[in-house]
Parts: C-alpha cells; sequence; structure tokens
C-alpha cells in the first residue's frame, strides 16, 4: 500500500479503497479491546477452550464428562467412594447423578475405574484409567500454557477470584427453593 507524503486525503482514501484487501482471518476472533465480564464473555471462553480439550479428548476415545469424572479420582489419590464421586462430578457438571452413574458405568466398562473388591462402595483408577488420564492432562496443559502465555499473573489471579465469586453466587442462586 502507498501512503501519500502530502495530507491529501483523497488520494489516500483511493489508494485505501483500492488497495488488495486484508487476508480474512480463517476464524471468528475474540475482541481485543478489554471488555466487561459479563455471562456472554465467560461463556465464550469457556466454549472456545473446552472445543479444544474435546479435541484432544476424542483423539483419545474419551468425553468431557469422562474426563472430569477421572480426573475427580486422580485428585482423589485414585480412589475415592463412588457417593463422593458422585456428589463432586455432579456439583461441578451441574449434571444428574444418574447422568454420572451412567458415566461411572462407561468408566468401568472400559476398564478405566474398577470397584475394590474389599470394599465395594470405593472406586480406583485403573493402569489404563490413569495412562489416560495423564496423557489427556498432558496434551491440554500445553495448549493451556498457549492460551494463558502473556498474561499477567496479576489479571490471572484477580479473574480466578472473580469467577470463583460468580461461581459461589450462581451456585447459591441454584441451591434457593
Amino acid at each position: 500500500m502507498t501512503t501519500a507524503t502530502a495530507p491529501d486525503t483523497a488520494t489516500n482514501t483511493a489508494t485505501t479503497a483500492n488497495a488488495a484487501p486484508a487476508t480474512a482471518p480463517t476464524a471468528p476472533t475474540a475482541p481485543t479491546a478489554p471488555t466487561a465480564v459479563n455471562g456472554r464473555v465467560i461463556a465464550l471462553a469457556h466454549y472456545a477452550a473446552r472445543a479444544l480439550l474435546e479435541g484432544v479428548l476424542d483423539r483419545h476415545g474419551a468425553t468431557f464428562h469422562q474426563s472430569v469424572t477421572l480426573r475427580v479420582v486422580a485428585v482423589a489419590g485414585g480412589s475415592i467412594a463412588r457417593d463422593a464421586l458422585v456428589r463432586d462430578v455432579t456439583g461441578s457438571l451441574k449434571a444428574e447423578e444418574s447422568v454420572v452413574h451412567g458415566v461411572i458405568g462407561e468408566l468401568t466398562s472400559a476398564g478405566l475405574l474398577s470397584q475394590d473388591p474389599a470394599e465395594a462402595s470405593r472406586l480406583h483408577l485403573t493402569a489404563a484409567g490413569r495412562e489416560l488420564y495423564e496423557r489427556t492432562t498432558t496434551e491440554a496443559a500445553g495448549i493451556t500454557a498457549r492460551l494463558y502465555a502473556g498474561i499477567p499473573a496479576e489479571d490471572l489471579a484477580v479473574a480466578g477470584r472473580v469467577l470463583a465469586l460468580v461461581t459461589e453466587r450462581a451456585n447459591a442462586e441454584q441451591a434457593r427453593p
């Protein structure tokens, strides 16, 4: 694109209008200007990041619900009471207990979770379950690192506090009669 040396707006306008268009982005982009936090902004960030995670999970034959369930067991040290697992996953996903029981059944059938033979109310990660959890977590961590790269720690801390408060308030609102 040529730039006029004199402040000739007619020439500059014509030059700009006739210039070749810039390459169009291949995917929608989020606004880069400061944006007030609201439900839509939070949802857009969640679904954009979740789509990337689900791509990782799809490559490994897992679903988002299965991933959340495996994470709860892994964070609990590889073993957890079934009732505690159902409670945690139900609270996290805002899913019905029957859905979570179904996911536990899928994971058990796939050999990713097993029932403790000595204590039927406990579930354990199997070696295959741990491997899947670790592999998908490692891949997701790389994506997360790229998404959060360059964001100042102070901004992440503020965002974390705000989102935790919104979550707390939403949970309280949902618990209201």
